[in-house]
């Protein structure tokens, strides 16, 4: 069983606590080659040379505005030719602490997102406070109601380098928000002053798991190197819960030959879980419209 940095076992952490911080998620003979093709990817998406990135400006898909890089998307794309990408996504001690986190075997693991979230060059950029599948108007009410509805799933951020640019509130992914909270998300979003917030500090190899449901934003500064790789992987029960979040990236490159022949063992039957998901969810397409579309 998986601990934390503080020794609590990392599922208890983050159920508790809607975040948990984990070390030694890496192995140390692939540290250098991830972040050596991070190098690779980000020069390709700030010379215009790939497509798939996140650009200052726009906080959710699509991302169809702007020249300034604050993410790279799609790292097991094979057009990218990054085969490390897709070994570090199905190596045995980051499926273990998937597999803890989510009380599940690696047969029900369903393989997901990978992307890459990195500094900006031209100006700093924050991200708005937001819950990734509850949009700030929900009402309380229908907020109450989606609070409940499982997750089937996981997402984290490793950092190759430090990394302080996460923002959680504590405690916040189980509950409604409060006034104070449910006007700063309205009205001011991008607020430095949300009551109880928690600056995230990564440690290089450091990897924190968190709730999508957890109230966060981060903050991308151009003055500071970052290379943090940023992914999620869900269960077989999810169905169409995680399809919407997940397809709204626009996955429908995972149906090539190219990228199947790429994966290595362990995520043979998370990909098939995934293609069995689309089926039954979206009629077998991997994309859907996004879930913030006109924010």
């Amino acid at each position: 069983m998986l601990s934390d940095i503080n020794g609590v076992p990392i599922d208890q952490a983050l159920k508790e606590n809607g975040y948990v911080i984990v070390d030694g998620l890496i192995p140390s003979d692939m540290i250098d080659d991830l972040k050596a093709a991070c190098d690779r990817v980000v020069d390709k998406a700030r010379k215009g040379e790939w497509k798939h990135r996140r650009l200052v400006g726009t906080q959710f898909p699509p991302w169809t505005e702007g020249t300034d890089v604050w993410g790279v998307q799609h790292m097991m794309h094979p057009d990218l030719k990054e085969p490390i990408f897709a070994k570090w996504y199905g190596s045995p001690k980051l499926l273990e602490a998937v597999c803890q986190l989510l009380g599940t075997s690696n047969e029900n693991l369903q393989l997901e997102l990978f992307n890459l979230l990195i500094n900006p060059e031209e100006s700093d950029f924050d991200l708005t406070w937001h819950r990734d599948a509850i949009p700030a108007a929900t009402s309380p009410e229908e907020e109450e109601t989606k609070l409940t509805i499982p997750h089937y799933g996981t997402q984290w951020n490793t950092a190759l380098y430090e990394d302080e640019c996460l923002y959680v509130v504590p405690k916040s992914h189980r509950r409604v928000r409060t006034a104070e909270e449910r006007d700063i998300t309205l009205n001011d979003p991008k607020s430095h002053n949300m009551p109880g917030q928690l600056k995230v500090q990564l440690k290089p190899g450091y990897t924190v798991f968190y709730d999508n449901n957890i109230l966060h934003r981060a903050a991308y500064f151009c003055s500071k190197k970052r290379a943090t790789l940023h992914a999620s992987m869900g269960t077989v029960e999810g169905g169409h819960h995680r399809a919407a979040t997940i397809f709204q990236h626009g996955l429908d490159w995972m149906e090539t030959d190219a990228f199947r022949e790429q994966l290595p063992e362990s995520l043979i039957k998370p990909y098939a879980n995934v293609r069995a998901m689309a089926e039954k969810a979206t009629a077998g397409k991997l994309e859907s419209k996004p879930i913030h579309e006109g924010l």
